[in-house]
């Protein structure tokens, strides 16, 4: 039976490893957001890109990591290993950080948003398969939500560090993208010396062709209705280099845009444990419900707000709304997956969302530049309305997990 004490009061329960993935997330978020929270105003107001340019390099990134995710975490269930391909794709992330400021050309950026991309791709899979492989599944929706927490106190410091340095630094974005160097590269420190991945279930998990017709088959029913929810949800999931877009077009000056992604990540940060933790006691189901319905609500302000404080109302529902959706998610593909098939799940369920996301950030873009913001955050609204009319679809799939006992 599931322990009856509130996965959230049970955090010492958390193993050592999910803690430490959690801090390298932040590092890494640092590191990426101080650099992502001025990209969009970079291309837009220095290099002379578009908005359509943006939405295509922001989907390209997302798409070309997703894809990535497929493979590597195929590979992590046939090595029966997770911690080093983990490892290797944080560390190619951390290479590319240092193209972003000696970039002097779209062309640079492009390719070094493309590889970076790719590090995140390769990290992604076999990093959330370990979570699910070191966690007890009563406490599962507690661990991808610490971590997704973790995660966000990253992409809250790396705006915060933006501001500060742009101000400091009279707006030199590339001394600031110097700056975001650093953090990545102490994430890659703290993934090789402080994460142990559990040895004794490397040969229990091993499958010798995770991508062949018969392996797949294993995956069930009730976890394709989740990547398909998901897919029709991550349509109305745009890139957020569009809420720092409508923050500018009603008025916030350049320094201060990176406060959306504070604003946004301080919401998320204090939501994602909490809605992972209560899910373990009453199931996914209704946390995503309240989630779909408060981007509903996030994408009509950011539609019709006309003002900073509207804006930011905006950006705070969308923070909210990611809390509750983006670590049950990933609990929903743990819950649903055989253990020795979840790299290869959670590939599968980063591919389709991750061409779901290029389609997204694309129309966004080209709502964008033929209507305006308002078209952008409507045509989200009714992508989030189609998603939660199919919800009921997949909520076999989202019952509180209650399995035997497992080993951390």
């Amino acid at each position: 039976m599931s322990n009856p004490i509130p996965s959230l009061f049970r955090w010492r329960e958390i193993p050592r490893s999910v803690w430490a993935l959690g801090f390298v997330s932040l590092f890494m978020d640092t590191s990426s957001e101080m650099i992502h929270a001025l990209l969009p105003l970079y291309l837009v107001g220095v290099l002379g890109a578009s908005t359509l340019t943006v939405g295509i390099i922001e989907g390209i990134a997302e798409a070309t990591s997703s894809i990535t995710k497929v493979f590597s975490g195929a590979l992590s269930d046939y090595l029966g290993h997770r911690k080093w391909l983990t490892a290797a794709g944080y560390g190619l992330a951390a290479l590319t950080k240092p193209a972003f400021p000696l970039a002097s050309g779209i062309s640079l950026v492009i390719a070094a948003r493309f590889v970076d991309r790719i590090g995140k791709g390769i990290r992604g899979a076999p990093r959330d398969a370990l979570v699910a492989d070191l966690t007890p599944a009563d406490l599962r929706g507690a661990a991808f939500g610490l971590r997704q927490s973790l995660d966000t106190v990253g992409a809250l410091l790396g705006p915060l560090l933006a501001i500060v340095f742009m101000a400091i630094l009279a707006d030199n974005f590339k001394a600031v993208f110097w700056i975001a160097v650093a953090p990545a590269f102490v994430a890659v420190a703290v993934v090789v010396f402080a994460v142990r991945e559990p040895e004794h279930l490397s040969a229990a998990r091993r499958v010798r062709a995770p991508l062949s017709r018969a392996e797949l088959s294993r995956l069930d029913a009730a976890y394709w209705a989740v990547v398909g929810v998901s897919a029709v949800f991550t349509l109305a999931r745009f890139s957020e280099a569009f809420l720092l877009l409508r923050a500018q077009s009603v008025g916030l000056t350049l320094t201060v845009v990176p406060i959306v992604m504070v604003v946004m990540n301080l919401v998320y940060t204090f939501s994602a444990w909490p809605a992972g933790a209560l899910s373990d006691t009453i199931g996914r189901y209704r946390l995503l419900v309240a989630g779909f319905a408060l981007l509903i609500v996030a994408d009509l302000v950011l539609a019709f707000g006309n003002n900073v404080w509207a804006v930011m109302i905006g950006v705070a529902l969308w923070g909210l709304h990611m809390g509750l959706t983006q670590g049950l998610l990933a609990a929903l593909v743990a819950d649903t997956a055989p253990a020795e098939l979840r790299g290869t799940a959670f590939g599968m369920f980063n591919l389709v969302s991750g061409v779901a996301l290029l389609a997204a950030s694309v129309i966004a873009g080209e709502l964008w530049d033929r209507i305006g913001p308002d078209g952008t955050f409507l045509a989200g609204a009714l992508f989030t309305l189609v998603a939660l009319a199919a919800l009921p679809f997949a909520r076999h799939a989202m019952t509180v997990p209650d399995p035997p006992a497992q080993s951390r």
